[in-house]
């Protein structure tokens, strides 16, 4: 309705603004004949009408010097509507109106009764274009596009979500690598020697706790995250987060391996 009106108001710019017959004498002119009518109050609706469709246009409205642009155009729109009105009012003797005179009023008039009724009616409130959707939360178990604790490979193939190592496999060996057998020299066991670390994410959230054996919690590792497992320690692992602290996961059932 808006953009209606204001296409409707530059055509009635060029049109006969008003008429002169004096005696045997008659003469038209357009809004263009005076700048103050084609700029001051043609122009200045169109513009209104610009600043309008601009603000329904942006996601988040924008201000100018602390307005609200789409209540700058509804000032301009109204306004051009107040001088019209008023011109067709007061033409003078031997003044006729003309068909751009009478159009523009009419266009003004939509025009504004659009810009005052937008803030009253709600499907009117609608931008024009739609605010982008929020990207989808990802799965658990997705890869992220990047950053910290991205392991930079795929799930092995064969190995189902969430699987754990055999009884016997170390962490953070790859299925169907033999596993060592028997202690190895210097007394150490097989899975402490054969550990690799891996990235690994929690399906839920799960407390790290701390290397000397403390109860209180130092970290809190977070689902759809990867972190870097460093050392076993028997069926926990040492965690390292984000910003460089290490603990123990002790609860390592259903943790997703990258």
């Amino acid at each position: 309705m808006v953009i209606g009106a204001a296409v409707l108001l530059f055509i009635a710019s060029f049109l006969d603004f008003y008429s002169i017959s004096v005696g045997g004498y008659s003469d038209s002119r357009n809004a263009w004949d005076s700048l103050g009518e084609g700029l001051g109050i043609y122009m200045g609706a169109v513009a209104g009408a610009a600043l309008i469709v601009v603000n329904h246009s942006l996601p988040q409205p924008r201000k100018v010097a602390g307005l609200d642009i789409g209540t700058i155009g509804t000032g301009f729109s109204v306004l051009a509507t107040w001088a019209l009105f008023w011109t067709m009012v007061d033409l003078g003797d031997n003044v006729d109106a003309g068909i751009g005179l009478i159009l523009g009023f009419i266009a003004a008039l939509i025009l504004a009764a659009a810009a005052v009724a937008t803030p009253l009616v709600p499907a009117l409130q609608a931008a024009l274009i739609p605010a982008p959707k929020p990207a989808a939360p990802q799965p658990y178990g997705a890869q992220p596009p990047g950053g910290y604790g991205y392991p930079g490979a795929q799930q092995q193939p064969g190995q189902p979500y969430g699987a754990q190592p055999q009884p016997g496999q170390p962490f953070g060996q790859q299925p169907g690598a033999p596993a060592a057998a028997g202690p190895q020299p210097g007394g150490a066991p097989a899975a402490a020697q054969d550990f690799s670390p891996f990235w690994f994410a929690v399906p839920v959230a799960r407390p790290l706790f701390p290397e000397d054996g403390s109860p209180a919690p130092i970290a809190e590792l977070a689902p759809g995250t990867w972190y870097l497992a460093v050392e076993q320690r028997g069926a926990a692992l040492v965690a390292q987060t984000q910003d460089g602290r290490r603990g123990v996961l002790q609860d390592t059932s259903g943790i997703q391996r990258g």
